[in-house]
């Protein structure tokens, strides 16, 4: 009997419409799994946040003094022996969340900057998350610190002390749904001063609407780390492209969020000449066309002319009818900001010029202390026996 109904049913099993239907089935299994796991995790932050802040006004109204986080800790632990996360080290860490977040700076720091944030899931990021008008930064800071997971929290409470920093990695994390180790990568390359604090070289305000002039300069940042591709020295431009690609995945991650990849070397006709773009990337929440030309050298006047020649048979052939105008980025070793704002102010189409780092900076207080490669080879031909120096 059981062998009839396998074989009455194996049409069913092998069809495409079955296939499809477990597919569906799997997937919605995978998304409430996740989201199940998110709740947790929100109200597992939301309780931290909780204990944080009556610590710090009963510490306020009744004058306790330190000592009372280990006897929260330890009368916690009693009262809950198979819960984990009531240490004394962390519950030191709830009443930092809450000081750092709920009090002093940090609060006007989210009032002046209320920009709305993104939920992330493993099949994409969820609009931008309701925020009413005139809502407190007291009331929206808990659903952004849900957002994150303990572990982030406790990385950034201890890698940065400014508040707008914190507030730029808190935001970047809840919208791109950064691991803790890319989260702390981000942190070590100083994201948040490239994305915010250094003056960047575009020509948006002139050639894009106000909005989408702001949006723009939003995903560019001044400079690009390429530590990644472990490059030591000069490489041609060739050389420079093929590590971009084969560390696709980490170059898109120092993009930011919403770039995804259409092609290298990408052909453009034009009559009978043939024009080739280095990389060519697509923008989700622009929705537009941005076009990358890599430079081992400085800045030149004429690259600017280059794009912007490119821009325009980008946006006459490859530019779709609901894209915006297509975008240039122009990735080069340096450029002198006022050589940059003089050759972009002509053009008609957007482009931005950035640099790159192959190699991290040495910190300003060990330049000159550290000994040259003539140095150290001087002092390695010293320690020779005579006949054995070169």
């Amino acid at each position: 009997m059981k062998a009839m109904k396998r074989a009455k049913n194996a049409p069913v099993m092998t069809s495409p419409e079955y296939r499809q239907f477990i597919e569906d089935l799997k997937t919605r299994v995978i998304s409430a799994r996740i989201s199940a796991a998110r709740a947790m995790n929100r109200e597992g932050i939301l309780l931290y946040w909780d204990i944080g802040r009556a610590i710090v006004e009963k510490q306020h109204v009744l004058g306790w003094g330190e000592s009372v986080v280990e006897m929260i800790s330890a009368d916690l632990r009693r009262a809950f022996p198979q819960m984990t996360g009531f240490s004394p080290r962390n519950v030191w860490y709830m009443r930092r969340l809450f000081e750092v977040y709920g009090t002093g700076d940090f609060l006007p720091q989210a009032a002046a900057d209320p920009k709305p944030f993104r939920k992330s899931t493993a099949f994409g990021r969820q609009p931008v998350a309701k925020i009413e008008d005139g809502a407190a930064p007291i009331q929206i800071l808990p659903q952004l610190v849900a957002e994150i997971p303990w572990g982030h929290h406790r990385l950034i409470l201890d890698k940065l002390a400014d508040p707008a920093a914190r507030l730029y990695y808190l935001r970047a994390t809840a919208r791109f749904g950064w691991t803790r180790n890319v989260l702390l990568n981000q942190i070590k390359a100083g994201a948040y001063k490239r994305a915010v604090t250094e003056k960047k070289s575009h020509n948006f305000p002139l050639a894009l609407p106000e909005n989408l002039a702001a949006q723009a300069d939003e995903m560019l940042k001044s400079s690009y780390n390429l530590e990644f591709l472990g490059l030591q020295g000069a490489v041609k431009e060739r050389e420079l492209e093929d590590r971009l690609i084969s560390r696709l995945q980490a170059f898109l991650l120092e993009l930011g969020y919403g770039f995804c990849f259409v092609g290298r070397q990408y052909r453009l006709t034009l009559g009978q000449k043939e024009y080739f773009m280095d990389l060519l990337f697509y923008h989700r929440f622009l929705r537009a066309l941005v076009a990358f030309d890599l430079k081992m050298g400085p800045f030149e006047p004429e690259f600017a002319g280059k794009m912007d020649f490119y821009l325009n048979l980008l946006n006459d052939k490859q530019r779709a009818p609901d894209d915006q105008p297509s975008i240039g980025i122009i990735l080069c070793a340096e450029k002198d900001d006022v050589e940059v704002e003089y050759a972009l102010r002509s053009k008609s189409n957007p482009i931005g010029v950035a640099v790159y780092q192959l190699q991290s900076k040495l910190p300003a207080d060990l330049k000159g202390k550290l000994p040259t490669a003539k140095q150290l080879s001087d002092v390695v031909r010293a320690a020779l026996p005579e006949r054995s120096r070169p």
